[in-house]
């Protein structure tokens, strides 16, 4: 029996967490993931990928310079933002009135998993998060395109990874 590796792809993109280039990294993201024929995943992964560069931006201090990464590995999504600021983000539980403070417990209720690692040596952080994707043979495009109802394997985590609470799933490394 032949064995086949799980198919792969990466795009990864660095400028400067900047608002007018936000707007332009969304863009990006969405095409592609059409490029990858996972339309149905477009509004998600956008609305998730500008809350995080929302915090760049908002958070860290003049060095507002950040990659993102999209990583398609068989059935998951993950789209991490990096940047070089040490500090972990903290998930906030803002009052009802606050105009901010929402953003991680967004990119938490939308995404399969998510999660925050520190750099080592410092020198920055990973925050990402996964969605679940139909296995190349079930991706289908057009109207209707919704994600397949399909099982995800599961792995142990990086050692050094922090997962927050309530989400079980795998750490990307």
């Amino acid at each position: 029996m032949i064995s086949h590796p799980a198919p792969s792809r990466h795009c990864a993109v660095e400028f400067q967490a900047l608002p007018s280039r936000i707007g332009q990294v969304r863009r990006i993201v969405s095409a592609q993931l059409r490029y990858w024929h996972l339309p149905q995943l477009t509004d998600t992964a956008a609305l998730g990928v500008t809350e995080l560069l929302a915090n760049v931006h908002r958070h860290t201090g003049a060095d507002k310079h950040c990659t993102v990464e999209i990583v398609l590995l068989w059935d998951r999504l993950t789209i991490s933002v990096r940047d070089h600021d040490p500090r972990l983000p903290e998930v906030r539980s803002p009052g009802t009135t606050a105009t901010s403070g929402r953003g991680l417990a967004l990119v938490a209720a939308m995404s399969e998993s998510w999660g925050m690692r520190a750099q080592r040596g410092g020198e920055g952080k990973v925050v990402w998060f996964t969605l679940p994707a139909p296995p190349p043979g079930e991706r289908r495009t057009g109207p209707g395109a919704g994600p397949a109802g399909v099982a995800r394997p599961t792995a142990a985590p990086p050692a050094g990874a922090v997962r927050e609470p309530g989400h079980a799933s795998p750490v990307p490394g």
